[in-house]
């Protein structure tokens, strides 16, 4: 054996056998439990980062384990191709999106490859193949037959330089994030799924499946389901006529009586109907028709407003208040009004002390005292105050009365409500999926049968700011006759949203999914990032709910558990910059000096040796210009120390910091197992292990083997913390290190050892395992080995050791036999020197011995 670790030949020569014999290729085996382990799959944006090899690393490390636990894995691939930064590129790059999206694939594979993942490449596809959206194209025409699907006129942010629909996030500071053009509110037709017919299950199967808590509560206050009131105000116009009265929900009827004013969204009806003879307000509602609608922005934004000339008539007690419109209430939550209790919403409270409008409690503070309501409102609940027949009722009971009363009068109803909205998935975009529906020329609105499909995509198109080619293109949407396609895309959401089900059977030219979807489905361990723990989890559990009631799939959710990895964050540096900006180095280009500690004490730029300013640790990113090259560690010190530095350095949950010197750690560490292996290889032939015949020192290593084995088996089994299981294998190399015994029961035990260490890391470094599992001596290869089995007789201990205290305090460690009765356990903690030295000349007064622990003496 070559004692020399040559990465590249190792890695390569792994790489090359595993493709070979085909290693991955998942087939179905109704005879073995099966392990489906995915990881959500990259936008093919140019090349992997470092977050993607975290993620897909953790994978293959999972898929490995569970290889050698004997199950069937199945660990697939693919890409998530579609998407605005592959028109944004074309832009940029005059080359059409196709091109640009394909060829950034062919080098992500090879990276991939390069790091030596468990996948089975013969299931790959990306979302912009005709062959895998074409059943979305299906699926989507059977969910119009279904009901599930409809069209509607819907106020998007629209970028009238892109010409298309922008999310609320891409919308900044009221200009569109990529063309700095100011966004309008605009009514658009756009189609709908019916996820809200879903919103009761979606919330219920929750408590089904092994996910972060945290993640289950994001999903559960985005459903937001809420029981509340529906009521409505009479509506009385400026010269007394009555208007159409207004409804609006709350969740908190117990403040009803401190309803001080009613503000609407600048689009409801009766704030156009108000804005057609006053210019002003006019102004105001276009004003507020333009800029961000996220709920961060909404409620951080100035609270701005205008009185429409209209009053509200309470409903119970006939008093009037002014009808506002309000920047800070959007027609697409709720009924696009709100009935405002300054005293109890802050919201509401700061439009109001802005706007001098009256401030009134009705709820009663903890004291059973009116709340101050000077420095804010008083969002708690309590007794009703102020509130005529309802004093002193506590919120449930007020909830019932109000309601009640509401009811009799005509003027409301309990209703559960929703903060989800149905999910529009039509995009202006060229670079997506066509939806498959056609118009005729009498208004008819057709989804595309079987055998007009699919609606491939034309692939060769320039691409440019003025909106989507498609419209442009008779080609594609004239159908003759009077017929034409439809030119929006899906969102791309609606891809990553079935892939996994795809993966099961993605060589299926005949149909969307087959018998083998319900051999692997559900999805064993998931692994993604925690910013998708909203959307995309959320669609694909409805998605799967759908192909569930279309009779595609038996499973009600995707996936089983879900592992949500850490950041990869690095340290930053920067220099200011004459207008006031920053310029950020790459941490490679900057020398950092530390204190005794390793602490950051100073940095220099190596390119001209002058300060830069520290920025702290950041997530990698371009913008802040932190992030590591993958192939640049790979060309450097090889796929297995990449891997094994991003296992070791935290726990998957956490965030992992990037660190040279750990990357140069995890190289040394390979260096040294490699050279384990060839030092005991060269030490002699072992002897047939003889468990009855070994001497302490043998017995003592076997131990410490079959403790590592024990333990890593639970950290990555169980625990999923990778990074202790490492350590322990560490920790037991350094014991082969100091164990010198060259006999043949010597060596049969550093043989036990050493095969215990090769398999244990082989998930986590497979190449060099790989070949060390064959200068033992191997004839099968490491993939498929089984894992150590514990041997739980190595564990029993002929003797422990205690921790001795004195009143608490450590003042000795004993040696004693481990069935030694409490009375001989007592004898030798008296016995220690140091005890006795803390003990003498004062009183005994109790001896606590926790067995396999300690023992402490407690004294005066």
């Amino acid at each position: 054996m070559d004692a020399q670790y040559k990465p590249f030949e190792i890695e390569r020569d792994a790489q090359d056998f595993w493709e070979k014999n085909q290693c991955f290729k998942a087939v179905e085996d109704a005879s073995r439990e099966k392990f489906y382990c995915l990881s959500m799959f990259p936008y093919p944006s140019g090349k992997l980062h470092m977050g993607h090899v975290r993620n897909y690393t953790i994978g293959d490390v999972v898929s490995r384990f569970q290889r050698m636990q004997g199950k069937n894995v199945m660990q697939p691939m693919g890409w998530d191709a579609f998407g605005m930064p592959a028109e944004n590129a074309a832009i940029q790059n005059r080359v059409p999106p196709a091109k640009w999206t394909y060829d950034n694939i062919d080098y992500m594979r090879s990276q991939l490859k390069a790091l030596g993942f468990a996948y089975d490449w013969s299931r790959e596809f990306a979302t912009c193949d005709t062959d895998y959206y074409r059943w979305e194209q299906w699926f989507f025409a059977k969910l119009v037959e279904k009901g599930l699907v409809y069209k509607k006129m819907s106020t998007v942010n629209w970028d009238p330089v892109d010409q298309t629909v922008l999310a609320n996030e891409q919308v900044i500071e009221g200009r569109g994030w990529r063309s700095g053009a100011l966004v309008e509110r605009k009514e658009i037709p756009l189609w709908f799924l019916k996820i809200t017919d879903y919103a009761d299950e979606l919330l219920a199967d929750l408590d089904k499946i092994e996910w972060p808590e945290q993640v289950k509560t994001m999903q559960r206050n985005w459903i937001g389901k809420s029981r509340g009131v529906e009521l409505s105000f009479d509506i009385r116009n400026a010269d007394g006529s009555a208007a159409e009265p207004l409804s609006v929900y709350t969740t908190r009827p117990d403040t009803l009586l401190g309803v001080t004013y009613v503000a609407v969204a600048a689009g409801h009806p009766l704030a156009r109907a108000a804005a057609e003879g006053n210019a002003e307000l006019a102004a105001f509602c276009e004003e507020c028709a333009r800029g961000g609608t996220s709920e961060a922005e909404l409620a951080t934004k100035e609270k701005r407003g205008m009185p429409t000339g209209h009053v509200a008539v309470h409903p119970l007690t006939g008093h009037e208040v002014p009808v506002y419109v309000a920047n800070f209430v959007l027609m697409e939550f709720g009924t696009g009004a709100v009935m405002a209790v300054p005293g109890h919403d802050q919201r509401d409270w700061e439009f109001a002390t802005k706007y001098d409008l009256p401030i009134e409690a009705v709820i009663s503070d903890e004291s059973g005292q009116a709340p101050d309501l000077s420095e804010g409102a008083y969002v708690e609940y309590g007794r009703l105050i102020n509130s005529g027949e309802f004093d002193g009722l506590d919120f449930d009971a007020a909830f019932e009365a109000i309601a009640g009363r509401l009811a009799e009068l005509g003027r409301g109803e309990v209703k559960i409500n929703y903060r989800l909205r149905d999910w529009g998935v039509a995009r202006q975009r060229y670079w997506g999926a066509p939806i498959p529906v056609k118009y005729g020329p009498e208004g008819q609105t057709v989804p595309l049968s079987d055998d007009e499909l699919p609606v491939a995509l034309p692939m060769e198109v320039t691409v440019d700011a003025s909106g989507s080619p498609l419209k442009r293109m008779p080609e594609f949407y004239d159908l003759g006759d009077g017929w034409v396609r439809e030119t929006d895309t899906f969102d791309t959401f609606m891809e990553s949203s079935w892939y996994f089900a795809r993966f099961c059977c993605a060589d299926n030219r005949e149909a969307m999914l087959d018998e083998r979807a319900d051999y692997w489905l559900p999805v064993d361990l998931y692994i993604g990032g925690i910013e998708h723990a909203i959307l995309h989890l959320l669609y694909a559990r409805f998605f799967t709910k759908l192909m569930r009631d279309l009779g595609l799939v038996k499973v009600d959710e995707p996936f089983q558990r879900l592992l949500t990895q850490g950041m990869v964050i690095a340290e930053t540096f920067y220099r200011s910059t004459p207008n006031g900006g920053k310029e950020w180095f790459n941490p490679a280009d900057v020398e950092v000096q530390r204190d005794d500690k390793g602490r950051p004490v100073s940095a220099v730029l190596i390119k001209d040796g002058q300060p830069v300013e520290m920025g702290g640790i950041e997530k990698m990113s371009k913008s802040k210009n932190n992030g590591v090259d993958p192939q640049s560690m790979i060309d450097r010190f090889g796929a297995d120390t990449v891997r094994l530095f991003m296992m070791f350095a935290a726990p998957p949950e956490q965030s992992l910091e990037w660190s040279d010197s750990g990357v140069e750690g995890a190289s040394r560490f390979l260096k040294r197992l490699w050279r384990l292996v060839a030092e005991h290889l060269e030490a002699g032939q072992p002897g047939k292990l003889d468990t009855a015949a070994l001497n302490d020192t043998q017995r003592e290593l076997r131990r410490k083997t079959h403790e590592t084995i024990k333990k890593a088996s639970d950290d990555i089994g169980r625990r999923t913390t990778f990074n202790t299981a490492i350590a322990a294998v560490m920790e037991l190399t350094n014991a082969l290190s100091r164990f010198e015994d060259t006999s043949p029961q010597g060596l049969a035990v550093v043989r036990e050892a050493v095969e215990a260490c090769v398999l244990l890391l082989a998930p986590i470094t497979p190449h060099a395992c790989h070949a060390l599992w064959r200068e033992l001596g191997h004839e099968e290869p490491a993939i498929d080995a089984s894992w150590p089995k514990v041997d739980e007789s190595a564990l029993a201990r002929d003797t422990i050791e205690l921790v001795v205290q004195v009143n608490g305090k450590l003042r000795a460690r004993i040696e004693v036999a481990a069935e030694a009765p409490k009375e001989a356990i007592e004898a030798e903690a008296f016995a220690a020197e140091n005890v006795q030295r803390h003990t003498e000349g004062k009183t005994v007064r109790k001896v606590i011995v926790v067995p396999g622990k300690l023992v402490n003496i407690v004294v005066s």
